[in-house]
């Protein structure tokens, strides 16, 4: 990708379970008051940081869990989806962040193949920075609902002083360049 002042690792949050318990609440009750409780037949983990938060968001909206490969395994079946996704469910691709939203529709298209509908995805980051994104996304039938973007993390740390203000300001410039 592009060089960045900036890195956000969403794999970490797993190992902390009080964070990780309160970051998928406020996904699951994000997509349902956008999407509605009763959206969805299925939640599809994207490879790889997607998969645990795929299962933790299939665990509260109490459906079934697949997960997407990248790419089809080179013996077996070949299959992208694993678990059990049937025509006609309506899938939500749940992934840790986009920045454009390539890899998600690559996602989206592998679970379309199965004959299933996905018209969403929820991410714990979204970068923000892209305005091409969103309308890739929705060009693509496809609704993004996201926890938070990197606007967001730098207004709470210029709010509570974490980084010295020349870093800020740094991080600052790149988003809006």
């Amino acid at each position: 990708g592009l060089p960045s002042p900036t890195y956000i690792d969403c794999r970490k949050p797993i190992s902390f379970p009080r964070i990780r318990s309160m970051m998928m609440d406020f996904m699951a009750c994000t997509v349902m008051r956008n999407a509605g409780a009763e959206a969805f037949d299925n939640i599809a983990g994207g490879e790889t940081a997607g998969i645990p938060f795929g299962a933790l968001m299939a665990e509260r909206m109490g459906l079934p869990m697949t997960y997407v490969r990248k790419k089809p395994k080179g013996y077996g079946r070949g299959a992208r989806i694993e678990g059990e996704m049937r025509e006609g469910q309506r899938g939500l691709l749940v992934e840790d962040l986009t920045t454009d939203g390539g890899s998600n529709l690559s996602f989206v298209d592998a679970i379309r193949e199965t004959g299933a509908t996905c018209a969403h995805t929820a991410v714990i980051f979204y970068y923000g920075i892209f305005p091409e994104t969103e309308k890739t996304l929705g060009d693509h039938g496809v609704t993004l609902h996201s926890l938070c973007t990197w606007h967001d993390v730098l207004a709470v740390a210029k709010d509570r002083q974490i980084y010295p203000t020349e870093q800020l300001a740094e991080v600052e410039a790149f988003l809006n360049d």
